[in-house]
Parts: structure tokens; C-alpha cells; sequence
């Protein structure tokens, strides 16, 4: 497939017209600036949309989705590989392996969980690709503020919290990901720096 993102989206769809609109347009983007999609496997939500989008623009879209949420019939039958694992563990890991990057649309506990894993895993060194939030309608403003409190607190590095690239435009999003060098600072807070 060559190179892909992975995005983490709501499996619902929301109450802003903003969000449905803003998973096309990175659908859109990702097949404009040549990549594939890798993505939670559901035709439902949001989920849907940047799928549907990838392919109506002539792009690759690999789901990837655990057996009991195929029984449940949330499965995207019209993917151009739809793959089903066992469980959610093997769900992010299949995800994370066949990614080059990784975006948040709006979405809820999975979104944010799913997220915050693969940056705790650029945190700890364990891969140097890059994360970010595509911050529709002023969607994440509330958790941009929680992580700025981590940093002041000292409870995360300023270099840690700005591996988040932050953007609203999709393009612009992923043409920071195209400059995104990890950082090469330790994960740790020094005693003497607490």
C-alpha cells in the first residue's frame, strides 16, 4: 500500500455538520497527498465517513476490526482489505504496525484512548511517527489546555507535549507531518527539575 495514516474517529457521527465535513475533507487529503488509510474497520460514524471519502477518492482504505464488533455488523464491507482480529490489543498493535502516522478526528473514550496510546508509545521511544489532532470547530481546545496543565506541573516534558501537531485543516496537518522529527530527549522529568 505504501505509506498510510491510521485515524482514530468517533464511531458516532456527532451533533456538528463540522465534524462529518471535516472526515471528508481528510479523507480527501490523505489520497491527495498519497496516503493510505488505516482505520477501526466500521462503516458507522465518523469512522465511515473518512473511509467512504478515502475510497469515492480513488484511495486505500484497511480496516482493521475485532470478531465481536463483526457479529455486531459494524464491519465496512467495501474496503479495499478489511481485516479481523481478535481482540481491541490486537486491533491498535495491527493498526500501529501498518501506519506511518496517526490522527485524531473528533470522537469519544476509544478515540482518546486509542490516541493517547500511540503517543504514549512515541513518548516512551518506542516509534518516531508522528500524532495529531485535527481540531474541528475548536473540538479539542478543552484537552489542548489539560495538556499545557501537565507541562506546568511538570508532570510532562514541553518537548513531549509538542509532539501533538495541532491543526484544523487537513492539508496543514499532514505537511507537518512530512517535517516531524521526533524528539530525541528523554521521556523523564529529572529530580532536579521538579
Amino acid at each position: 500500500m505504501g505509506r498510510s495514516i491510521c485515524v482514530f474517529a468517533g464511531s458516532s457521527l456527532g451533533n456538528s455538520a463540522a465534524f462529518r465535513s471535516a472526515a471528508k475533507a481528510l479523507g480527501r487529503q490523505l489520497v491527495t497527498s498519497g496516503y493510505g488509510l488505516v482505520y477501526g474497520g466500521a462503516h458507522v460514524g465518523l469512522m465511515g465517513v473518512v473511509a467512504d471519502a478515502v475510497l469515492a477518492a480513488g484511495g486505500c482504505a484497511i480496516g482493521i476490526i475485532p470478531n465481536f464488533l463483526v457479529e455486531k455488523e459494524v464491519a465496512h464491507r467495501g474496503l479495499s482489505e478489511l481485516k479481523i482480529v481478535a481482540s481491541m490489543h490486537e486491533r491498535k498493535d495491527t493498526m500501529a504496525k501498518l501506519s506511518d502516522g496517526f490522527i485524531a478526528l473528533p470522537g469519544g473514550f476509544g478515540t482518546i484512548e486509542e490516541f493517547f496510546e500511540v503517543l504514549t508509545w512515541g513518548q516512551l521511544r518506542l516509534h518516531g511517527k508522528p500524532c495529531g489532532l485535527l481540531n474541528v470547530a475548536g473540538y479539542y481546545d478543552d484537552l489542548l489546555r489539560f495538556l499545557d496543565n501537565t507541562v506546568s506541573h511538570r508532570l510532562v516534558t514541553p518537548e513531549n507535549r509538542a509532539m501533538i501537531a495541532v491543526e484544523d485543516d487537513p492539508r496543514k496537518l499532514l505537511e507537518r507531518f512530512s517535517t516531524y522529527r521526533a524528539p530525541t530527549t528523554s521521556k523523564w522529568i529529572r529530580a532536579d527539575r521538579t
